[in-house]
């Protein structure tokens, strides 16, 4: 999705290898099943440039499936896109608005989190891109840099390397809901911790977006019900963007912030169960 660094709207290859990705298990593990919710990490490679080191532990990519039997693909999608909505259920947003328009299916956003004291609460700047293909769905992002949204000193800036959802219909109320992330909260927290964590917490996202889909028809019957610019380009009046003005976000261009002592992610080991 990048040129010369410089960023690209994401083209039909691009969803195409995110879509590989959502549906291939040939080179991730599974964590666990049950209660309906798969999870896998993917595998990492066991070849390696000459001259790099084999220990040095990277950001994992996560994948996270469920099956939903109480809602529609095209009301989780919709779920997906509506920022008047997500400020009902999502209990650790900050702020969140969309900055421009790239295209009629590519914008780029700011979004900003609470994170647990005494960590420093995150934000992140992403393009983000969808295609509707028939009975099928897809969103991706990453990270960018935007000239007028540089990293703010009261946050952490983190960065998505890739992060997106696909959801298939499997009947009119019913779907296949997957998201995959590789995601990097950074600071200076070790990727051990992050790891461990985002297996703990990318489930409990898709628990969270279940129960918002549940609720979301009713509550667009009273807010908006003809509003989708996701649906309808005519309706979005964001302002133009030219993507070449964006730059990919590599996370090495980002001051670390010492947190490593600031977690404890014992106390968190057991959420997997109880959950």
């Amino acid at each position: 999705m990048s040129r010369r660094g410089s960023m690209a709207i994401p083209q039909e290859a691009d969803f195409s290898d995110f879509r590989k990705q959502c549906l291939s298990t040939e080179g991730w593990y599974s964590k666990y099943e049950k209660n309906g919710m798969e999870v896998w990490v993917e595998m990492p490679s066991l070849t390696s440039t000459k001259g790099e080191k084999n220990n040095i532990q990277k950001v994992h990519k996560i994948k996270c499936r469920m099956a939903i039997n109480d809602v529609s693909a095209a009301a989780m999608y919709d779920v997906l896109h509506d920022g008047q909505y997500r400020k009902s259920w999502d209990p650790t947003m900050l702020e969140s608005f969309d900055i421009a328009r790239l295209s009629a299916n590519a914008d780029v956003g700011y979004y900003s989190w609470i994170c647990p004291k005494p960590l420093k609460n995150r934000d992140v700047v992403t393009l983000r891109s969808w295609q509707v293909n028939g009975d099928e769905y897809l969103i991706v992002n990453c990270s960018v840099k935007h000239p007028n949204y540089p990293p703010r000193k009261d946050m952490v800036r983190a960065i998505s390397i890739l992060t997106g959802y696909m959801v298939k219909s499997t009947g009119p109320n019913s779907c296949i809901f997957t998201y995959l992330s590789q995601a990097d909260p950074k600071g200076s927290l070790p990727k051990w911790v992050v790891n461990r964590a985002s297996q703990i917490l990318a489930p409990r996202v898709m628990k969270c977006l279940h129960q918002a889909g549940q609720s979301y028809p009713e509550w667009k019957r009273q807010n908006s019900p003809d509003c989708k610019p996701w649906l309808y380009p005519e309706q979005n009046s964001l302002p133009y963007m030219n993507p070449s003005d964006l730059v990919i976000q590599r996370g090495d261009s980002l001051e670390n912030v010492d947190e490593s002592s600031l977690l404890d992610i014992q106390a968190n080991e057991t959420a997997e169960d109880s959950s």
